[in-house]
């Protein structure tokens, strides 16, 4: 249940409003005008909340549950408590999500963390050819930097900086402790606490008697609507620039390196590292902990198992896994051998099976 400390609820909505908002389909006892005050987990949800059923897991937990309506799933419906009205839909979780951005439109796009919105803080540092937008908020201890600039709306958070020259599109939310240097990012961008953008790529020419620094004179592109997790870093490139496509999301504790670029829409996932000069087509899933080595092509719509190390091209739409990542059939083929051959009882020993 949210903390109303820190997440105060838009006002109630009709449960009919919400059904249209959602692509959902009241089922025809529910009441349209029934006021909808916030949204909970099934098992503390009560009286003018709303919950969800997507999972056959908690089956349990939505016949018990008290909350005044729930997204459910058609198969689910029959299975509702008595008084429970229902939102039917093919994607229960997915409008329980829009529903929620209804009520908390904060924690979608992010909100200022000080309680000063829509001011510059006296104690933040603009340099004084920075350029901000209309209701800009500087929180205290920001940064930034000569000649930078800064879309309207856009929240900078307590000691963050935006180096000199970047750019940050209206509607961002860049999170206290961020750095920014060489780069330009779109509008509806959210950098998490921590995130490092724009640093030296990982470069130097190895060789005797000392190792050479490659100075990187590209930047970093952070397209529209792209969301970074917590104390992740994109390095800046080499020469041509480090790309973040449109719509991607990325979470915490991972390291894009120099050169790489990803397509629209794509998910990477905790502990990921992708290596310099990578590229990603569009829709790529990464998840946790998955490496991708330098200079291959992962095409569009492609999926990495948690783990997998990459070091190949992998073809359009394929599921990929292992260490080296192959296609997941295969790999899952080669770990039922594996486990068989383990099982062998050995020479001169009878079977135990």
């Amino acid at each position: 249940m949210a903390d109303k400390r820190f997440f105060i609820p838009a006002k109630a909505l009709p449960l009919g409003e919400l059904a249209s908002r959602t692509g959902a389909t009241l089922s025809p006892d529910a009441d349209a005008g029934y006021a909808i005050e916030g949204v909970a987990p099934l098992d503390v949800a009560g009286a003018g909340e709303i919950s969800f059923l997507d999972n056959p897991k908690y089956a349990a937990a939505f016949e018990a549950t008290k909350a005044a309506a729930c997204f459910v799933h058609p198969r689910f419906a029959g299975r509702a408590p008595k008084g429970v009205m229902l939102l039917v839909t093919e994607q229960p979780y997915r409008a329980f999500a829009l529903a929620a951005q209804l009520f908390h439109p904060d924690a979608t796009s992010g909100a200022d963390t000080f309680g000063e919105p829509g001011m510059v803080h006296p104690r933040a540092c603009v340099h004084e050819t920075a350029k901000l937008g209309e209701n800009v908020t500087i929180e205290p201890g920001a940064t930034i930097g000569a000649h930078a600039e800064i879309g309207r709306n856009t929240i900078i958070g307590c000691n963050t900086s935006i180096g000199k020259g970047c750019t940050v599109g209206k509607d961002c939310f860049i999170a206290p402790n961020v750095t920014v240097s060489h780069a330009h990012i779109g509008d509806r961008v959210i950098l998490h606490p921590g995130v490092r953008i724009g640093q030296d790529g990982f470069g130097f020419a190895v060789g005797y008697p000392k190792h050479e620094k490659v100075p990187q004179l590209g930047r970093v592109i952070i397209q529209d609507d792209v969301e970074i997790g917590a104390n992740t870093t994109v390095d800046r490139g080499a020469g041509p620039d480090t790309v973040i496509g449109e719509g991607t999301k990325i979470d915490n504790l991972v390291q894009i390196g120099h050169n790489v670029e990803t397509g629209r829409g794509c998910i990477i996932v905790a502990q990921t590292g992708v290596s310099g000069s990578a590229k990603l087509g569009d829709f790529v899933v990464l998840a946790a902990q998955v490496g991708v080595t330098g200079h291959l092509t992962i095409n569009s719509g492609a999926q990495i198992a948690a783990r997998g190390a990459v070091v190949h091209d992998v073809p359009p739409g394929q599921q990929y896994g292992g260490v080296p990542a192959r296609p997941v059939a295969e790999w899952r083929r080669e770990v039922v051998a594996l486990r068989k051959m383990g099982r062998r009882p050995k020479a001169g020993t009878k079977s135990d099976e």
